[in-house]
Formats: structure tokens, sequence, C-alpha cells
């Protein structure tokens, strides 16, 4: 386990001088597919979601935004739990933040309100649409009964892994899949 201080400090334990992190690869069509046939090759699901605003009133008056990603859904067939984790950042083979994050398993600290979203926050992620506010926001999927809303923290570099999955894995609890055994990037910390 890191602290909240070190975490942006560490390195790889290769070298010092070893990789950085940085943006993952943006996903061009073609990447996109190999992504996609990665993500259910490992037994994952792709789910296509859309950005929408004001998701804490009723359906009728969400508001969706511009733009969707591609998530990997993978759900525990022991329990049904999921994680779900942007196609480009499980694709990745180079360090991304949100690989890291979960590698990291920084402790949660102390938080108010939503953990998830607090916990995605002391990472140096968001998941919060339009700052904090009671309207709420989110990566919707209207077909999915379970997951409509996806809390997904995303960060500086755009990479992404949702807020619930991250912030349970800090307390050494795997919802969906264990994530280091299907990341590109493997784990640059050592196996924990």
């Amino acid at each position: 386990m890191h602290s909240l201080s070190s975490f942006f400090f560490l390195r790889p334990v290769e070298a010092a001088s070893g990789p950085q992190a940085s943006a993952p690869e943006n996903a061009q069509p073609e990447n996109e597919v190999a992504a996609a046939a990665y993500c259910m090759s490992k037994g994952g699901e792709v789910d296509t979601r859309q950005p929408y605003y004001n998701t804490n009133a009723g359906e009728p008056d969400w508001f969706a935004l511009s733009g969707d990603r591609k998530f990997c859904k993978f759900t525990s067939k022991k329990g049904g739990s999921r994680i779900h984790v942007l196609l480009s950042t499980l694709y990745t083979d180079k360090p991304s933040l949100a690989a890291l994050a979960y590698y990291a398993k920084v402790q949660i600290g102390t938080c108010q309100g939503n953990p998830a979203s607090c916990y995605c926050s002391l990472l140096g992620g968001t998941d919060l649409f339009g700052g904090i506010n009671l309207n709420g926001g989110g990566w919707v999927q209207k077909s999915d009964p379970i997951d409509t809303v996806l809390e997904a923290c995303i960060f500086p570099d755009m990479s992404s892994i949702d807020s619930w999955s991250l912030t349970y894995h800090s307390a050494g609890i795997i919802r969906g899949k264990d994530l280091s055994k299907v990341l590109r990037y493997k784990n640059p910390y050592g196996t924990k």
C-alpha cells in the first residue's frame, strides 16, 4: 500500500529513469477494433456510453452531452459485481494514471459525501459533471438496468476506471475481475 502523498512520485520498480505516465493512445478506428477484440478475449463486454448531466433528476430531465466512450465491462460470474475500464486504458501497454491508481491501492483517507467520487478526486481524477453540485452526471447506457449511470474516474491523461471499483480495490476488494490480470500495462510496483 502507498500513501496518497507519495502516489504521484512513485516510479516503476525497474528503474527511476524508466517509463513515465503518459496519455493512453487515442482509440483510432483500427486501434478501437483491436481494443474491443482484446476486451472480449479477456471475458469482457464492450459498453458504449454517452455522457449525461443532471442524472440525479428523473430520466426525462437528463441532459445528453456530446460524445461517447467505449468501456470494457467485466462481470464476476460469482456474485455479479462489475468493473468498467475505458477500452484505451485497458488496451494500452504504456503507463496511464488510471492503471497506476489501480495498482497503487492508495488508502482512501478522509472523505465526505460520495466515497467513490471523493476517492477519485483524492487520486487526481474526477467523476463530477459540472463540479460539486446536486445535479450529478455520468456515463449512461440506458439498456443497462444495473449500471445505467456509471461514475467513471477520469484522469488528466484521459485514462479511466469506474470510481466505485477503484475505491473497493483500495481496500483489497476485487469487483468484476482483477484488472492486474487483463491490463496490458503490467504492474510496475510488483505484486501486492
